[in-house]
C-alpha cells in the first residue's frame, strides 16, 4: 500500500508549528546545522528483506499478521517506510528467499517506490529443499570438496542475480564453525574457507565488493571460522581490494570495543560496511539504539571522523544496513525506530567540535575530551532529523503517521492474518 500525498502533508501540517520553534532552537544551538542537514538528507539506510517479518526464537514466534508473502509485497512495505522517512532507500535481499524470475518487473516496482538495491546476501546456514548436500558442518569451510562446490556456486549464483537487479555488493556471512574441542581442524577449516572465498571473488565484476561478515558464536558455540574483524579482515586482505569487512553491531562478545575496531578498519581501508541492530547479551538483533545509544554515538564519532580524513563520501562509500529480528513489535515500527536511531547518532557525530576535541587530546585533556562529546551526544538533534524529512516531502513523525494511519490494520485485511514472511 501506499500512503496518499495529503495524508502526510495533512499529518506535517498540524505538527508544523511545534517543530519549526524546536528547529530554530537547534540551528542556533548547533552552529554547522545547515552542513548538517544536507549530509543526513542524502543519507540512506538499507532495510532487510528479513526484517519485514517477525524473527522470534526457537521458542516461538508471534506475527503481527499481514507479513509479505513476496518479494513484491516487500518492496511495497520497504517503500512505504522510506515514504515515511525519506531515508530508507535501500534494499538489501536475501537469496535464495527472494529469488525472483522476472527480473524488470521488480526493477520497474522499485524504481516506482524510488528505491534500488543494495548488497545481496547469500545462505549457506540453511538446508534448502532441493539442494544436494547439507550444510550441517558447515559450507565454505566443509571438509567435504563437494559441499564447498556447492557453496561457492550459490554465492556465485547470488552474484548473478544481483548484476542483473543493479547492486554492487556481495554479503557472505558463515555459519560455518564448530561446537565441541576436537571437531575441528582451525587451519585446515581457515584454509578451505578462503580457497572457497577466492573461487567466490573471482567471479566479481569490476565494480562488484565482497563483504566478509564476522561473528563471535553462533550458531557454532566452541569457534567460529569467520569469528572477530581479525579473521575478517585477513580474508579481506588475502582476497584483494574488492574485499572488505562488515561489522555487524551485534557479533561481538560482551563489552567489545566496537568504535576502535571501526577505526582501525577506515584506517586500513577496508571497512566496508554496517548492520545496525543493538544488544544486552549477544546477537540479541534489538532495535538500533534501544540498549547503548552512546555507544552508536561513538561509533558514528569514529566513523565521521575516520570518513573524512581518507575523503570519502558519506552516502555512497559505505554500505549502511540494518539487520534486526523483532518477535514482540510491529516489524515495521522497529525499523522506522532503528532508521530514526541511526540518523540521530549519525547527526549527533556531525555536530561534534571536531577542532576543539583534536586540541584537547593534543593537551591529553581528559576532562575537556569527554566534555565535547558528551556535548554532542546531549544536544537534541531531532529537529534537524525531522527537518530533512519535512523537505523530502515524508513525515515529520513517521511512527505516528503509521499509527494514524492504522497501516497494519491495513496489511492484515490485504493480506491476512496469518501470513508468514518468506525465508523466515
Amino acid at each position: 500500500m501506499k500512503l496518499e500525498p495529503n495524508q502526510i502533508a495533512s499529518h506535517n501540517e498540524r505538527l508544523l508549528s511545534k517543530h519549526q520553534q524546536r528547529l530554530d532552537f537547534a540551528t542556533q544551538e548547533i552552529p554547522n546545522s545547515k552542513d548538517i542537514l544536507q549530509k543526513i538528507s542524502d543519507f540512506q539506510i538499507g532495510i532487510p528483506s528479513w526484517a519485514l517479518g517477525t524473527g522470534g526464537t526457537r521458542f516461538g514466534r508471534f506475527s503481527p499478521g499481514g507479513e509479505p508473502g513476496n518479494i513484491e509485497e516487500k518492496l511495497a512495505d520497504i517503500g512505504l517506510l522510506h515514504q515515511l522517512n525519506a531515508s530508507s532507500a535501500a534494499v538489501s535481499l536475501h537469496i535464495p528467499w527472494d529469488t525472483t524470475t522476472n527480473v524488470p518487473a521488480i526493477k520497474a516496482l522499485a524504481a516506482e517506490y524510488g528505491l534500488h538495491f543494495d548488497a545481496m546476501n547469500s545462505n549457506t546456514f540453511q538446508d534448502q529443499r532441493d539442494q544436494l548436500h547439507s550444510y550441517k558442518f558447515g559450507s565454505l569451510q566443509h571438509v567435504n570438496k563437494e559441499v564447498r562446490k556447492q557453496a561457492i556456486a550459490h554465492n556465485i549464483e547470488v552474484i548473478r542475480q544481483g548484476i542483473e537487479l543493479g547492486s554492487n555488493a556481495l554479503t557472505i556471512w558463515l555459519a560455518d564453525g564448530s561446537c565441541f574441542p576436537g571437531q575441528l581442524n582451525f587451519r585446515k577449516a581457515f584454509e578451505n574457507t578462503l580457497e572457497s572465498l577466492q573461487e567466490i571473488y573471482a567471479a566479481l565484476p569490476a565494480d562488484w565488493k565482497v563483504f566478509v561478515e564476522y561473528k563471535a558464536f553462533e550458531p557454532n558455540f566452541y569457534s567460529t571460522t569467520v569469528g572477530d574483524w581479525g579473521q575478517s579482515l585477513l580474508y579481506a586482505n588475502k582476497l584483494g581490494s574488492k574485499a572488505f569487512t562488515l561489522v555487524d553491531l551485534g557479533h561481538h562478545l560482551p563489552n567489545a570495543n566496537i568504535e576502535q575496531i571501526v577505526s582501525l578498519l577506515l584506517m586500513e581501508g577496508k571497512l566496508g560496511g554496517f548492520h545496525f541492530n543493538d544488544s544486552k547479551y549477544g546477537d540479541d538483533d534489538l532495535t538500533a539504539g534501544c540498549m547503548k545509544p552512546y555507544q552508536l554515538f561513538l561509533i558514528f564519532n569514529e566513523l565521521v571522523e575516520g570518513m573524512d580524513q581518507r575523503g570519502m563520501n558519506h552516502k555512497n562509500d559505505l554500505a549502511w544496513m540494518i539487520d534486526a529480528s523483532h518477535n514482540v513489535k510491529d516489524p515495521l515500527e522497529d525499523l522506522l525506530q532503528s532508521v530514526e536511531a541511526i540518523m540521530i547518532a549519525y547527526a549527533q557525530a556531525l555536530s561534534v567540535d571536531r577542532i576543539a576535541l583534536v586540541q584537547a587530546q593534543q593537551e591529553n585533556d581528559v576532562v575537556r575530551c569527554q566534555e565535547i562529546l558528551q556535548q554532542a551526544f546531549r544536544t537534541d538533534v531531532r529537529p534537524l532529523v525531522a527537518e530533512a524529512r519535512l523537505r523530502a516531502g515524508a513525515a515529520l513523525s513517521p511512527l505516528a503517521l503509521y499509527r494514524e494511519t492504522e497501516i497494519r490494520k491495513e496489511l492484515i485485511k490485504n493480506r491476512g492474518n496469518k501470513t508468514i514472511a518468506t525465508g523466515l
